[in-house]
């Protein structure tokens, strides 16, 4: 057996050495820079961001076989390689003002591989006079998994070619990783949020590549101030309008189960998932300043304590000392989530920015994607995907069209 084993082994080494005498795989590329041309361009030279980067194959017999070209931040260049592979085009516009780094590979017609690197400088653009710059929100820190991420434009971006450019150079990473997306809201503005919440204790980080880039004709990106948040633990809040109480989940665990109140006939809470904006531990609210005329049989001027902002229209979750007798029973508000001070003391302290408020089983309408606070989760995946640019393709606002339709102010208690 052993000498069976031994001839095998000598005939494998003798087959292996005679392929690898011949194999093209292996061999050192050449020198490929007398078979390509990069657009008239020479190596080291300047090129025309207003102008797509070409690379093509000189002579007969070879072609290109793959093509990557990057500046020195990193962005890649998309590009498309003809089938007979003469000739390379890039498909996304070159930064302005950036170095730029070419890697050709080239087979000859005897099939062995080549390979060249070239390098270029862009030149400034020549008709530009706006620089389009992007804001991030919310400010770093910490946020619970419901907070998205949103993007506010110096200027307004309507063609769908530009959204494109643009949602392509807002760049968003998780750790850990999830899918997402940003939706178009209006043409300044966009969020981005995961296909489901943010995992617990997860950082995002956000960045914009439009620096350089060509928007439209007289506008370039500018410089914009990347932004870094993370994630505690998943606290979310079920409030059931039907049942009277609220329970609290803490990474899927039961909590706490609240008694609660909430909207009355004619001012119903509004269903659907909603994120905690702000908190305040004591508000002074005023009918007056929702439109409930002074005097009248809905009118109130109270001190509120510990006060959780879901909705800007004046939705919150506080205390209700007033309406003790009536909560886990009855709903009584004028649409906010009371319950008693101790309660709400609780409540305060537990969730942060960005948690989850979920309204169940009220006669109410539901909450709006945009116009009354953070609504996004109560688009569907696959119409959150619409308003991309880059995934649904369309050209109109279908943010603006929702927040157009302004929802009816509440009264804040």
């Amino acid at each position: 057996m052993v000498w069976s084993c031994s001839l095998l082994v000598a005939a494998l080494t003798a087959a292996t050495a005679a392929c690898s005498s011949g194999n093209q795989l292996t061999a050192e590329p050449y020198d490929a820079a007398s078979q390509i041309a990069l657009g008239g361009l020479k190596d080291g030279g300047t090129a025309d961001p207003d102008k797509p980067l070409e690379v093509t194959s000189r002579g007969d017999g070879g072609r290109i076989t793959d093509v990557t070209a990057h500046d020195e931040s990193g962005r890649y260049v998309a590009g498309k390689l003809s089938d007979d592979g003469r000739h390379w085009r890039s498909t996304a516009t070159l930064a302005a003002g950036a170095h730029y780094t070419v890697r050709v590979s080239t087979e000859n017609s005897d099939g062995e591989p080549g390979r060249k690197v070239l390098s270029f400088d862009t030149g400034h653009p020549q008709h530009a006079t706006k620089k389009l710059t992007v804001a991030f929100g919310p400010k770093a820190g910490e946020y619970g998994v419901g907070q998205p991420i949103t993007a506010k434009l110096s200027a307004p971006v309507h063609d769908r070619a530009a959204r494109i450019t643009v949602e392509r150079a807002l760049g968003v990473q998780s750790e850990p990783a999830v899918e997402g997306s940003w939706y178009w809201v209006d043409a300044k503005t966009l969020h981005y949020r995961p296909r489901e919440y943010w995992p617990a204790h997860a950082t995002i980080q956000v960045r914009s590549g439009l620096k350089g880039m060509r928007i439209d004709d007289s506008l370039w990106g500018g410089d914009s101030k990347p932004l870094k948040v993370t994630t505690g633990d998943r606290i979310e809040a079920v409030t059931n309008a039907s049942d009277h109480t609220l329970t609290v989940y803490r990474n899927g665990e039961d909590i706490k189960d609240i008694p609660v109140t909430t909207g009355k006939p004619g001012f119903e809470t509004r269903n659907g998932i909603k994120v905690v904006l702000e908190k305040q531990s004591f508000v002074q609210m005023k009918s007056s300043t929702v439109g409930i005329a002074e005097g009248s049989g809905d009118s109130y001027d109270l001190p509120v304590h510990w006060a959780t902002r879901v909705t800007w229209s004046g939705e919150y979750v506080h205390a209700a000392p007033w309406s003790e007798g009536s909560q886990g029973s009855a709903n009584v508000s004028h649409g906010c989530t009371g319950m008693s001070t101790e309660n709400a003391e609780w409540f305060y302290n537990t969730v942060r920015e960005g948690d989850i408020v979920r309204v169940v089983g009220s006669d109410g309408e539901t909450m709006t994607p945009f116009d009354n606070g953070y609504g996004d989760w109560n688009l569907g995946w696959a119409k959150w995907r619409e308003g991309s640019a880059l995934l649904g393709g369309g050209n109109a606002d279908p943010g603006q069209q929702q927040a157009e339709a302004t929802a009816r102010l509440r009264p804040e208690v």
